[in-house]
């Protein structure tokens, strides 16, 4: 008897962070509501997060709202954005720190098994650090659960790997 299995992982690719976000440099260079202001976007440390650079929090966001519009054309969900920092204001300009998510928390993770236990009584889940193995005897019963766990609502982006 075999059986089968798969990874239920919180990530996010770097290539489409990048994409994003020379797209929307590119708008704001070219948007007339932005022209003379301090309207912009710079990376955090290692490519983990961006700064959202602006005259007010009407402009971050302005600038948050294409970030969004960018990530939704690119099919990837805004869910990636942490968004709990607050803005600092000064010297006629505010910024906001937005990293972005990877991995999922334990809260999450145990929610996640949780819901999977209660629904399937054949799925096993497991945590494993920051992702969750789900095995299973059979394949039907895995695609079930990747179904159910994308209607929970989860504050993270949820992405389904190793699927054998």
């Amino acid at each position: 008897m075999s059986t089968f299995s798969l990874d239920i992982v919180s990530d996010y690719d770097k290539s489409e962070m990048n994409n994003m976000f020379m797209q929307t440099e590119k708008e704001i260079a070219s948007r007339y509501d932005f022209k003379g202001t301090p309207a912009g976007i710079e990376w955090m440390g290692a490519r983990e997060g961006i700064k959202v650079i602006g005259a007010n929090e009407w402009q971050i966001d302005a600038v948050l709202d294409i970030i969004r519009k960018k990530l939704a054309a690119r099919e990837v969900s805004s869910k990636v954005l942490d968004l709990t920092k607050d803005i600092h204001e000064s010297n006629m300009r505010a910024t906001k720190e937005v990293p972005f998510k990877k991995g999922l928390t334990q809260e999450n993770a145990k929610f996640i098994a949780k819901s999977i236990r209660d629904e399937f009584k054949k799925a096993k889940p497991v945590i494993q650090g920051e992702e969750l193995r789900v095995t299973s005897a059979s394949k039907d019963e895995l695609q079930s659960v990747m179904a159910h766990v994308r209607q929970l609502e989860v504050d993270v982006p949820l992405q389904f790997v190793n699927f054998r």
